[in-house]
């Protein structure tokens, strides 16, 4: 019987484990952690599945704000000054220098996030926790129309992408969502925007349901491949070998090491998130999970009672120490949004590594030495949203047929020596 070994429980392996099982393999599931974890950028997310996340981070002229990246320590983006970072940094900004290659990138998003909702509502479904995918619409929200302008080419990424918005100013804003701040005259309501009431606990309910149908899970660390004449007898772990047939890597920012093993140097970076999960107790609340533009993070409550406000980008190193004034950031920002929020209230803080590549888009797809292992990380900012589409592109490539989407874009030979082919 056919035997595959997912390397990581984060919402990309267990999907990735959900698809394979209705192919009808037998799944083992390895991580060091349980699904849906603290250890996994799937637990700290900041809950949105959005078809509206097309838009890369590099965008052109964003080379000018380096310097000040450098030296701001409390904006949405910072860059710990590291030698080994600037490859990443030097790809990520060729990535993003012309409309043309962005135009490119935001498609490839698009095939990724573009019917998330549906696709998570399907899984949440079958788990038997449709609760946790709520259809409510996304609110970005703008001190004004000029703001909003501004960021032209964002929103024509979008609109070029399919995605579908409602422009709300003065009154009908307040009236969408009373809870936001008058300093915001301006917002867009993405109509078909979702969100997960527990990131955490929905990738944990995956994993349950994949073990419901047979999955095994096993506790330990993935360190190597037995790999003979391009076919695959085993992955060796922490804890021994498992012998399998074929295997995924989705181990997220760990990937790398994986990677390189199998024959792709890929330009992996841990593009460090933060959140702070509030208890408001009874603070007026957001209806909508929100995003104000001149903060950058996303803002949700979750299971109805916990604001989470999740965002910043702090490009570091795996075993760097947190600089929790990044959550302290966020926390002040909640009570900027809430002023009615109490100054003591209760608040977990968060660090976790978002899997990033240097050219904006991730890895999925056949390792160089043995077509049998498939790549499946560097999701990124969407990570979560991509998480069904991804699981059945790993499936179909693994299948041999016909892919739910065009694995091209994503190839993990579309890097030679670190440094990304021409597009």
């Amino acid at each position: 019987m056919s035997h595959a070994v997912v390397i990581g429980a984060g919402v990309i392996g267990v999907c990735s484990a959900v698809a394979l099982l209705r192919d009808g393999w037998t799944v083992t599931i390895l991580d060091p952690g349980p699904a849906g974890g603290a250890q996994s950028a799937s637990y700290g997310n900041g809950a949105w599945l959005s078809p509206s996340s097309v838009v890369p981070m590099a965008l052109p002229g964003l080379w000018r704000r380096v310097p000040g990246y450098l030296l701001d320590r409390t904006g949405p983006l910072t860059i710990r000054p590291r030698a080994a970072l600037v490859p990443w940094v030097a790809q990520f900004m060729l990535a993003g220098a012309t409309v043309p290659r962005v135009e490119r990138t935001a498609r490839a998003l698009r095939a990724l996030v573009g019917d998330a909702p549906a696709r998570h509502r399907a899984l949440a479904d079958a788990a038997g926790v449709p609760g946790m995918v709520a259809q409510r619409g996304l609110l970005y929200a703008y001190p004004d129309r000029a703001a909003f302008v501004a960021e032209a080419l964002a929103w024509r990424l979008r609109h070029d992408n399919g995605v579908r918005w409602q422009e709300l100013e003065g009154a009908a804003l307040f009236q969408a969502e009373p809870a936001l701040g008058r300093q915001y005259t301006f917002g867009v309501l993405v109509m078909d925007g979702a969100h997960c009431t527990d990131p955490g606990g929905y990738v944990a309910a995956l994993a349950a349901h994949a073990v419901a149908h047979g999955a095994r899970v096993e506790t330990g660390r993935a360190t190597g491949f037995t790999i003979d004449a391009g076919r695959l007898s085993a992955v060796h772990t922490t804890t021994g070998a498992i012998p399998c047939t074929a295997a995924v890597v989705a181990a997220g920012a760990w990937s790398a090491t994986l990677a390189r093993q199998l024959g792709n140097r890929v330009p992996l970076q841990s593009e460090r998130g933060y959140h702070v999960t509030i208890d408001p107790g009874d603070a007026p609340m957001p209806r909508l999970p929100l995003m104000p533009s001149d903060g950058k993070m996303s803002v949700t409550l979750l299971d109805g009672r916990r604001l989470r406000v999740a965002g910043q980008v702090e490009l570091a190193g795996l075993h760097d120490a947190p600089d929790w004034r990044r959550a302290e950031i966020l926390r002040a920002w909640a009570h900027r949004l809430f002023p009615q929020l109490a100054p003591d209230c209760p608040a977990e803080r968060w660090m976790g590594h978002r899997p990033s590549i240097a050219d904006g888009l991730p890895v999925i797809g056949p390792a160089r030495h043995c077509a049998h292992v498939v790549h499946a990380f560097g999701h990124g900012h969407v990570g979560l949203a991509s998480g069904p589409v991804t699981g059945q592109l790993v499936a179909d490539l693994l299948a041999g047929r016909t892919p739910v989407i065009d694995p091209a874009p994503y190839r993990p030979g579309r890097f030679r020596r670190g440094v990304r082919r021409t597009i």
